[in-house]
């Protein structure tokens, strides 16, 4: 062939080949923005994605960041004690120990770590000890004492709190803030508080109204089960009205929003306790820890405490099938067997339910963890025991309610009024929108 005729055949065939691409291409198009292709999203749906994503583009600044990008101007000048543990941690990973012992005219003299010590994985009482990096004794505030004593507060004229809490009312750690925030007061100490957020939010109360009487470590003041607050703004509300009147110092965060779950806020989760680990048990936490007294393992000693509940007196098929007939906001349920290797029926087979979370903003873990009741109680009146719950709980009529066979959604209900009241005072210490 000449090379004349070899040039006109490879013309040809390039202007076949475009002729066939074409239409394909145009095609493929079509195809993909009519989200017929398997797993591709239609343009509605991405436009959504990046929305919310621009939404909760800016990372969550905590308190600590905030605090060194003042250089720690606050504290300059004053001897610091640091109450803290594993989960005060900024942007860098740097711990609070370390910046504040590197801090610019800070000079820190003690530690003070809540329950379940500075790294967060003892499960019983905590010994005082010295910090192997900075050579500071290191008191325990869940050991011989719940408070700090004269001896341990010698020499400081600040304390700093920075701990990640649960945002649930007997998660111990607000109680430790609270008792040194009340001891700061009586010997005229500053106490600052670096906040970090609530990881299930800050727009949902739920849960009994702790009675008067019941006032507790596991419960320092009157508030719901879940109630909606940073740990900076709890703080607040507690020194305002529990009457403390200590010089309270909030260091608010930048960029977080009510509406703000842990994992929209772009900082890395640390368990904050050591069952507390995964963010779909801290949804679940409240409505499932109640239980435990009444004689349930909720999952304590196995890869998921907090997503699982169960006993070996239990029929789990039974148990998810009454709770799916119920249709609870936000969750589904199924049978699931597991073995504790430590907690409640250590080394014992319990049949049980998992539970899946289908929709976190519409999970009311105090509702769930009613209805569950109800059916425990209606089911296995010789093994759970309803009146047990009565410590993490600490709401009389609530407990009096499942003794009598009330349907969950009707005690449920009986709390809207004092959860009105509550909202009106919890509104007063907002420190985000």
């Amino acid at each position: 062939m000449t090379n004349m005729g070899w040039n006109e055949f490879k013309a040809s065939q390039r202007l076949a080949l475009r002729f066939f691409l074409v239409p394909l291409i145009c095609c493929y198009g079509v195809t993909t923005q009519g989200n017929t292709v398997p797993g591709a999203p239609n343009a509605k749906v991405a436009n959504a994605q990046r929305s919310r994503h621009s939404r909760n583009a800016a990372r969550v600044t905590v308190g600590l960041d905030v605090l060194e990008a003042q250089r720690f101007a606050p504290l300059r000048g004053k001897h610091v004690g640091v109450i803290t543990n594993h989960t005060g941690l900024d942007a860098q990973g740097r711990t609070a120990i370390d910046a504040l012992t590197h801090a610019p005219g800070v000079q820190v003299v003690a530690l003070f770590t809540p329950e379940h010590g500075l790294g967060g994985k003892q499960d019983e009482n905590v010994s005082s000890s010295k910090d192997p990096v900075s050579g500071l004794p290191v008191y325990s505030l869940y050991g011989e004492t719940r408070r700090p004593t004269d001896e341990m507060l010698a020499g400081i004229d600040a304390l700093v709190f920075d701990v990640q809490d649960a945002g649930v009312r007997f998660y111990t750690y607000t109680a430790t803030m609270a008792y040194c925030m009340e001891e700061a007061a009586k010997r005229k100490i500053a106490f600052f508080v670096l906040d970090r957020p609530d990881p299930i939010g800050g727009e949902i109360v739920e849960g009994p109204l702790l009675d008067a009487d019941k006032t507790s470590f596991t419960a320092y003041f009157r508030l719901p089960v879940r109630y909606g607050l940073t740990i900076g703004e709890l703080a607040q509300l507690f020194n305002e009205e529990n009457h403390i009147q200590c010089d309270l110092h909030v260091i608010a965060m930048k960029n977080w929003h009510r509406n703000y779950f842990y994992e929209e806020t772009g900082l890395r989760w640390l368990p904050p306790s050591p069952n507390l680990r995964t963010l779909k048990g801290a949804v679940l936490y409240p409505g499932l820890e109640i239980l435990q007294n009444g004689g349930v393992s909720v999952g304590r000693g196995t890869e998921a405490p907090f997503e699982e509940f169960g006993a070996p007196w239990m029929h789990g098929e039974d148990v998810a099938a009454r709770l799916n007939e119920r249709h609870i906001p936000g969750v589904r349920f199924v049978a699931a067997n597991f073995i504790p290797v430590a907690g409640l029926f250590a080394a014992e087979r319990c049949s049980g339910v998992a539970i899946r979370v289908l929709d976190k903003r519409a999970v009311r873990p105090m509702t769930m963890g009613m209805e569950i009741a109800s059916i425990l109680r209606q089911l296995y009146p010789d093994h759970f025991d309803v009146q047990k719950m009565m410590f993490l709980v600490g709401n009389d009529q609530t407990i009096r309610q499942l003794q009598e066979a009330v349907p969950a959604r009707e005690i449920v209900k009986g709390w809207d009024s004092d959860l009105k009241t509550f909202e009106a005072m919890r509104r007063k210490y907002f420190l985000y929108k």
